[in-house]
């Protein structure tokens, strides 16, 4: 090695040359081994645990300083022990686990005393004791409920209970003849709405005899062709099974008019009334028929096992407005036009009108040929002879057939037609009060519900108790 190489190498590895760093740091290596804990961040998730309080019981340690700041600011403490060892005293490092559950609250049981704000003297104490022995010893009389009453027309309301007060005597072997207090009934097709309703009068609910009313609603057929049937029977008051008769009497109907009723739709629809005329009497015909016989079975008078039949035909057609009644009996057909009511019942001839001018030769006697005198007396031959009794009967004479009620009429839209039965035409007829209450309700109004035709039908009148049925039909 040259001269020059080795003065290089004496400068750079000479004990006396200084140091070539910028400064001299006193830091040994075990000084870097204690600061290096200090300067490492901790893992995400680590809590240093907490101290136990000290004896004063104070848990704040917000004053305390950080044993981390301590342990680099007094490298000392350090250097007495390797920097890998842990401390004696703090033992074996752990991660804090998940708090323990904590206990619902359990509420004790309180009991609220009331603190009296005064002392009561002995005066206040007595009469207090005197007012809870005369409230122990009063009786309150309540007096029970009683059923709202129906709505009534006229200037007093009627003896009678309004609500059914005695059910009818029941039979162990007949109880397939008992009938309800009341029955409520509708639809509509077409046009029309249907509103039917049949009701026990006050004195058969007050004496606890049937209903003798008898109403009977049914749909033959299908869409246009669809034919409804409302039939309305009342029995005699004085027979005793009259509402048996009247529930046949609707049956025995609604069977013939049920399997003839594709010929019937389509004469109502067409217009041919001479056919329906003479159909629907054929029909009543063999029900009253059936009625006869059935007495005869049951060992009772034909008049006592009878009733009387009104029927309504509505076809569901939409564009036939032809209305059909026909029947036998009483009762009574109105129609509600203009906000006034019409009698529509067909007239029937009195019983000893004749129906025509006598015809000679087919019944009809010559007219006598009686002589007057001058005086205006009329001369008679006495021959002596003595008149020869008439013929014994020994049974009544029967009372002459009902005559056969019918009509067609076609409706507008706006009219109410209304089939009633005789306990319900009666004061319909008797009391102008009850029809122009029903026209008030009724006109100019959209048909009402089955509970308010019910309570409509339900208005009583002073002197009429007999059962009641109607049926309506509103006009669109």
């Amino acid at each position: 090695m040259t001269q020059q190489g080795d003065n290089w190498w004496d400068k750079l590895y000479d004990e006396s040359v200084p140091d070539t760093a910028p400064t001299v740091s006193g830091d040994t290596l075990d000084d870097h081994f204690a600061t290096t804990p200090g300067a490492t961040p901790e893992p995400p998730g680590f809590r240093e645990p907490l101290e136990p309080p000290g004896p004063t019981g104070l848990t704040d340690l917000q004053g305390l300083p950080d044993p981390r700041v301590a342990s680099v600011a007094a490298p000392s403490d350090v250097t007495e022990r390797a920097p890998w060892e842990a401390p004696p005293e703090a033992g074996p490092r752990s991660f804090p686990g998940p708090p323990p559950p904590v206990a619902p609250p359990v509420e004790a049981p309180t009991v609220q005393v009331p603190v009296p704000t005064s002392v009561p003297d002995a005066a206040e104490a007595e009469a207090e004791a005197e007012a809870e022995a005369a409230a122990a010893d009063l009786t309150v009389q309540v007096p029970l409920p009683r059923p709202r009453a129906a709505g009534f027309v006229g200037s007093r309301p009627p003896t009678y209970e309004a609500e059914p007060t005695a059910l009818p005597v029941a039979r162990p072997g007949e109880l397939a003849d008992l009938v309800a207090d009341t029955v409520l009934d509708g639809a509509r097709y077409g046009t029309c709405t249907l509103r039917a309703a049949s009701v026990r009068g006050d004195s058969a609910r007050y004496r606890g005899e049937p209903r003798r009313d008898a109403l009977l609603t049914a749909r033959f057929g299908h869409d246009e062709a669809a034919l409804v049937l409302v039939a309305v029977a009342a029995g005699s008051r004085a027979a005793e099974d009259a509402h048996l008769a009247a529930a046949d009497a609707c049956q025995w109907i609604a069977e013939a008019v049920g399997r003839s009723h594709a010929r019937l739709s389509e004469d109502i629809r067409t217009g041919r009334r001479g056919d329906l005329r003479s159909g629907l009497h054929r029909l009543t015909d063999r029900t009253y028929g059936k009625l006869r016989a059935r007495a005869a079975d049951r060992g009772v008078a034909a008049d006592e096992y009878t009733a009387t039949l009104r029927c309504l035909l509505v076809p569901a057609d939409p564009e036939c407005r032809t209305r059909v009644f026909f029947g036998i009996g009483g009762g009574g057909l109105f129609r509600l036009r203009d906000g006034s009511w019409q009698d529509i019942e067909p007239l029937l001839p009195e019983p000893a009108a004749a129906p025509g001018a006598p015809v000679v030769g087919f019944g009809s006697p010559p007219p006598a040929q009686e002589t007057e005198t001058e005086e205006g007396d009329r001369l008679t031959m006495n021959l002596g002879v003595t008149t020869a009794p008439g013929p014994l009967v020994e049974e009544p004479v029967p009372p002459p057939a009902e005559p056969f009620r019918f009509r067609a009429s076609v409706a507008r839209p706006g009219d109410t037609l209304l089939l009633a039965s005789p306990g319900f035409a009666e004061p319909m007829r008797g009391e102008p009060a009850l029809a122009r209450e029903l026209a008030a309700r009724w006109a100019d109004q959209e048909p009402p519900g089955l509970a308010a035709f019910l309570a409509d039908t339900q208005l009583r009148v002073t002197g009429y108790a007999d059962d009641r049925t109607g049926v309506a039909v509103w006009e669109a």
